[in-house]
């Protein structure tokens, strides 16, 4: 199995979604001994912003159709996914090569690949929460994925800015949240 780490928080050593991700890879390689891990850290070596000079480079694309298993640090930044991380799907979402569009409206291609989404976000997004029509991350991720034949999975850590005690205690569910995730 080829499993393609990919962190985007700018935070380093404070990340919980790195915290997140890390965790998740460590119980899938433990799991599967002969798992080969391809990490991106898209903080420390970003992508520019896409031209189209780029598009022209799938190296990108390649690593990801190569990768059975996906994990992705997603940390919400005003409301939505790091610039980072954006830059990253600009060069995953190619047409004809992981969706296509047909009579029948855009098909999915990149299917029979698994993606695990690991969020932080520091207030709480869920519907029926004050802030639940701010929440542009999971749904963007959600969407995306969606689009290229993919239905991925997410864990999140919420509410990491309403002091100690609830970042504590969202991070240790979040973590036993992995133990589903790395099955």
């Amino acid at each position: 199995m080829t499993v393609l780490h990919i962190d985007s928080s700018i935070t380093g050593e404070n990340s919980v979604s790195r915290q997140l991700t890390s965790t998740i890879v460590g119980r899938l390689t433990r799991a599967d001994p002969s798992a080969r891990v391809i990490y991106r850290d898209l903080a420390s070596q970003p992508l520019d912003h896409l031209t189209l000079e780029d598009f022209a480079d799938s190296s990108t694309l390649d690593e990801f159709l190569a990768a059975e298993t996906v994990v992705i640090g997603a940390p919400m930044y005003n409301f939505t996914l790091p610039s980072q991380l954006k830059a990253w799907i600009d060069r995953i979402l190619v047409a004809g090569r992981t969706f296509r569009y047909t009579a029948n409206g855009p098909e999915g291609l990149a299917g029979g690949k698994r993606v695990i989404v690991a969020m932080a976000r520091g207030g709480i997004y869920d519907a029926g929460s004050p802030a639940s029509a701010l929440e542009h991350l999971e749904s963007y991720l959600r969407g995306v994925f969606d689009f290229i034949g993919i239905t991925p999975e997410f864990v999140a850590a919420d509410g990491l800015n309403f002091g100690p005690e609830q970042r504590d205690a969202s991070v240790k569910a979040a973590l036993g949240e992995t133990l589903r995730l790395a099955a």
